[in-house]
């Protein structure tokens, strides 16, 4: 239990920190790029869900550059390069895959040296990209009722504590518990309605539900890292601090939950969501607070559950099969009619021709 109330207060305070990452300064202006959708296509039995980016060389990117969340100026954008976003699913669960350049950064067990990413998603019809949900509450009034419609998905992962290459979010323990949080490796599961009402799945203001669950599942990796057989925790810090190269990070979430709280997003196949994608990074070895983080854009990306051409291309092959086959079936049935018909047509003939003629006066 007492390890359970530690593992609570990290998360929490994970939660302030993310909150005082929202705190704007000044009025809040937008030059939305979010024309062009990131496309998530219908790609089976592709992904293993390990960090790595080799089996994702055949999924199209979507290239970002990563500018201050609080204040999207170029002139203020990540040093370190862009963020690739790679999306696909497998008709069961979604997959994410974010490439970002950076040097190798990492602390033990201080996630805010280390990178961080998080990804958010439209849940309620009047949740906006600003300021997570938009809800005008305040942490005191804020509740599933003031916020209706306002709601948020939110999945974020720190990696101080977790391994590369190691999976981590959604396990048995914590989910026995009824949240999403993630003792492990802090691949949590969150929703929100604004920046100072933001919670673990189950847990809210007006009571906790042990339904909850952590849903999503996640791994991290570095272009630096000469092993590829698998770390343990006494390798850290896995490779040398200040190398070139890139992070991936990879996750995955059942494309439909089981959540009854308006706190899941629910996808849905040949639809459009609406993501939104936040990069953290301890900039010349700086902790990163407020303005260090970044997204991909200002306002909500449109994310396009695609059905997929090998699906549409099957069912156009099973359509024409089944006409190829009902049009050789009614072909063979005229046929025999025709034959038929030749045959009685023939035999009535030929009976006809031997019935003898009796006169009407010889009877």
């Amino acid at each position: 239990m007492l390890r359970f109330f530690f593992a609570l207060a990290i998360v929490v305070s994970a939660l302030i920190v993310f909150v005082s990452s929202h705190e704007e300064s000044g009025e809040w202006s937008c030059d939305s790029n979010s024309e062009t959708p990131i496309q998530a296509d219908y790609k089976p039995g592709i992904v293993t869900l390990d960090g790595h980016a080799d089996d994702w060389k055949d999924v199209d990117g979507f290239e970002f550059s990563l500018l201050p969340a609080l204040d999207p100026d170029e002139e203020n954008e990540y040093k370190g390069g862009k963020m690739t976003v790679k999306a696909l699913h497998d008709g069961k669960d979604i997959f994410f895959m974010l490439q970002v350049d950076g040097e190798y950064a990492y602390s033990k067990g201080n996630n805010k040296k280390c990178p961080s990413v998080s990804l958010m998603f439209q849940v309620g019809e009047n949740a906006s990209y600003h300021r997570m949900g938009g809800c005008d509450q305040s942490t005191d009034t804020c509740t599933n009722r003031t916020c209706r419609g306002h709601e948020v998905d939110i999945m974020h992962f720190s990696i101080g504590n977790a391994i590369p290459g190691r999976l981590y979010g959604g396990n048995p323990i914590d989910n026995r518990d009824g949240n999403g949080g993630d003792r492990f490796g802090h691949l949590v599961d969150l929703y929100a309605w604004n920046p100072h009402c933001r919670y673990l799945d189950g847990l809210s203001p007006s009571g906790n539900d042990s339904s909850a669950q952590n849903n999503w599942q996640g791994a991290w990796w570095h272009d630096s890292f000469g092993v590829h057989s698998g770390f343990v925790e006494e390798d850290g810090p896995y490779a040398s601090a200040g190398q070139k190269g890139k992070y991936y990070f990879e996750f995955s979430r059942p494309l439909r939950t089981m959540d009854h709280l308006q706190q899941d997003v629910q996808f849905t196949i040949g639809q459009t969501s609406k993501l939104a994608v936040a990069f953290w990074y301890p900039v010349d070895g700086n902790p990163w607070h407020g303005s260090a983080h970044y997204s991909i854009n200002c306002d909500w990306v449109p994310l396009d559950i695609s059905v997929g051409s090998s699906v549409l291309n099957k069912v156009a092959s099973t359509s024409g099969s089944s006409w190829d086959a009902a049009s050789a079936f009614a072909l063979l049935l005229s046929v025999v009619s025709l034959c038929l018909s030749i045959f009685i047509g023939y035999r009535v003939s030929k009976t006809k021709s031997i019935i003898p003629f009796t006169p009407m006066d010889h009877l």
